[in-house]
Formats: structure tokens, sequence, C-alpha cells
């Protein structure tokens, strides 16, 4: 009578271990983060902040005389034209 308790002892610490770490298992579970996007007043107080938003962009012009727009850095003359850098450092007018 006791090999048998002895026994069934064992197989519930068995099946009690196999389930906890099964159950571990599943509930690991990966976050995925957003990638960073500026929020709008951020964006709009830092012309260095590239933006694909073009009346932002228009504003940032207005504001601080440069701006980025997608990825491209567009600036304002002293002759109110807008203007961003080459490649090779020439001016180009828009």
């Amino acid at each position: 009578m006791t090999n048998i308790l002895l026994i069934l002892f064992f197989v519930l610490i068995f099946l009690l271990f196999f389930y906890s770490k099964r159950n571990n298992k599943s509930s690991k579970k990966t976050k995925i983060s957003q990638t960073y996007v500026p929020f709008l007043k951020e964006q709009e107080f830092n012309p260095d902040i590239s933006t694909d938003n073009w009346d932002l962009h228009k504003l940032r012009l207005n504001k601080f005389k440069r701006s980025q727009y997608k990825g491209l850095t567009f600036f304002v003359s002293s002759e109110n034209k807008i203007y961003y850098l080459s490649e090779e450092g020439d001016k180009v007018y828009c």
C-alpha cells in the first residue's frame, strides 16, 4: 500500500512539474514595441524632425526658415525662395 502511495505521489509531482513548465512557456509572449513617432506638437517645434505632413512642413518653413520634409532639409533664403542642398552642396531652388 505504501509503495502505491509513493508511486502516486511521484506521478503527481511529475505531472505538476510538467504542467507548470508548459504554462510558463505559453505565457511568455514577446512584446512588439511600436516605432517612435514624435507627437505633432514636438514635430511642430522641432524643424529637424522629418515629417510627411505638407501643412506642418510649410508651417515650420514660415516659423524657422528651415524644415525637414521626407528626409530632406529645405531652407528659406533671404529672398523668400525655398531651396535644398544637393549632395554636391549646390542650392537647388524649388
